[in-house]
């Protein structure tokens, strides 16, 4: 499991790189997570690849993950403890408590404000995709064939 563990730094570190040099809006650890996500996409593929070419090959089993078994464990283990991560977020709220009564108001406003604003942006989107084209009864019925 330590091998895991320092993949995990080491993408870290690469994401924080990354977002040092490029100066990037987005934190490090996210870019490392997405770059550690990239990598284990590109290696289930090229797995079920070679797969393909040769089935009876003794050294991959069918459905395995890209990801090693240790990596896999810490990931488990990680995300069985995420609750914990959000103590701090918590502990911050109610630190900063005063400014957020004081603000409650503008702050209630901006999210009741941007709910409504998505829902109607969403609505009108899907309206106006939707209209223009025959009406559902009037679809020729292909037998549930797509192509």
């Amino acid at each position: 499991m330590p091998e895991a563990f320092f993949t995990l730094l080491v993408f870290q570190l690469i994401g924080t790189a990354a977002q040092a040099a490029l100066n990037l809006p987005v934190p490090g650890p996210v870019i490392g997570m997405f770059l550690l996500a990239a990598l284990l996409i590109w290696r289930k593929s090229r797995a079920s690849r070679r797969e393909a070419h040769s089935p009876l090959s003794p050294d991959s089993e069918p459905g395995t993950s890209a990801a090693s078994p240790a990596l896999a464990a810490l990931s488990r283990t990680l995300i069985a403890c995420l609750g914990l991560l959000f103590v701090p977020a918590g502990v911050g709220i109610i630190t900063e408590l005063p400014v957020l009564s004081a603000n409650a108001l503008p702050i209630a406003v901006a999210l009741f404000g941007s709910t409504i604003l998505g829902l109607m942006v969403t609505a009108l989107v899907m309206h106006r995709a939707t209209t223009g084209g025959a009406a559902p009864e009037k679809l020729p019925d292909t037998g549930g064939q797509v192509l």
